[in-house]
């Protein structure tokens, strides 16, 4: 169980809106860029605000209080790395919920292009939108491979059926979220939506690109590249262990190995992914053969080369 404290501002945010959409902001020791944040969602948007707070030590809680009274605030106990957003879920009784990093910060406008997909397509689960990088707004090279997506867009859905998202620039449906589990809490930080994703595929759930929709992203200089990088490698294994069968668990394996060497993070990454071998041996939940074939056709993708990043400016919705 999470032990989080939830405290409440005025009614004032969110009086106008109409109830389908709410906004989730996860962050933890960051309080200049949370408030930076929270000041761009706030402009012009009456959309109801929770900004999940990861246990920060650096009074992050506590000027987000003074400076914006009528944003909720969930602080944790401990710090839950990206399973702290199943916190902002359970206190954002919206329909649809946003989600955003410390250093995101969705356009309004996208808000509801966003949710009006979810509204057309009931199968759709979460949507992510295009990701734009820096004062230059480059587009994130995420961003740049979802536009390239191999798979069919039988949903017609205005932009690209995918299958993944990205935890700060998604827009989820609550239901299916909850239904899914939300994140596994040993995976804290990096590649936590890969398991998610697997097991929305595996419930029946799809998955959206919409370029039309804009996410800014100002990456926070308060992070650790190495320590990120290990656990890239090790929730990339566990991943694979969890869910994949035999031969394509070995294959991922081995891809995220090679990986791991070329940035020097492969012993540690694979030791810590080792202590968590008891866990994986009770949780391994191995997927049906389709859903593992479209997962190896991804593995496929993934090992292509990222596409170069593309002009800022926002395409044109369409269905390919």
């Amino acid at each position: 169980m999470i032990a989080c404290e939830s405290e409440h501002g005025n009614t004032g945010f969110g009086s106008r809106s109409d109830g389908r959409i709410g906004i989730v902001v996860l962050t933890h020791n960051r309080r200049d860029e949370v408030l930076r944040t929270l000041g761009h969602l706030s402009c012009g948007n009456d959309i109801p605000i929770t900004v999940v707070d990861n246990a920060s030590s650096d009074g992050t809680a506590d000027a987000v209080r003074a400076r914006y009274p009528d944003v909720r605030i969930v602080r944790l106990a401990g710090n839950q790395g990206a399973a702290g957003r199943n916190a902002g879920v359970l206190a954002c009784r919206t329909r649809y919920v946003a989600f955003c990093d410390d250093d995101t910060w969705w356009d309004v406008a996208s808000l509801e292009h966003a949710a009006a997909a979810l509204d057309r397509h009931p199968s759709l689960a979460v949507v992510t939108a295009r990701v734009l990088v820096g004062d230059d707004a480059r587009e994130d090279p995420a961003s740049s491979r979802m536009a390239a997506s191999p798979f069919r867009n039988t949903l017609g859905v205005e932009g690209r059926e995918v299958l993944g998202f990205m935890a700060g620039a998604c827009m989820f449906r609550r239901t299916a979220f909850l239904a899914a589990g939300g994140y596994e809490p040993r995976l804290a930080i990096g590649r936590e939506e890969r398991l998610l994703a697997i097991d929305l595929l595996a419930a029946g759930w799809r998955m959206a690109y919409l370029p039309a929709a804009v996410v800014h992203h100002r990456p926070s200089r308060v992070r650790d590249r190495r320590a990120r990088q290990r656990l890239l490698l090790r929730n990339g294994l566990w991943c694979a262990w969890l869910r994949r069968p035999l031969p394509s668990a070995l294959r991922e394996s081995f891809a995220l190995c090679r990986e791991g060497h070329r940035n020097g993070t492969l012993t540690a990454g694979v030791l810590a992914a080792l202590r968590g071998l008891p866990w994986i041996v009770r949780a391994r939940r191995v997927v049906e053969p389709g859903i593992d074939a479209v997962l190896r056709r991804l593995d496929v993708f993934d090992s292509e080369p990222v596409p170069e990043y593309r002009s800022a400016v926002a395409p044109t919705p369409r269905n390919p």
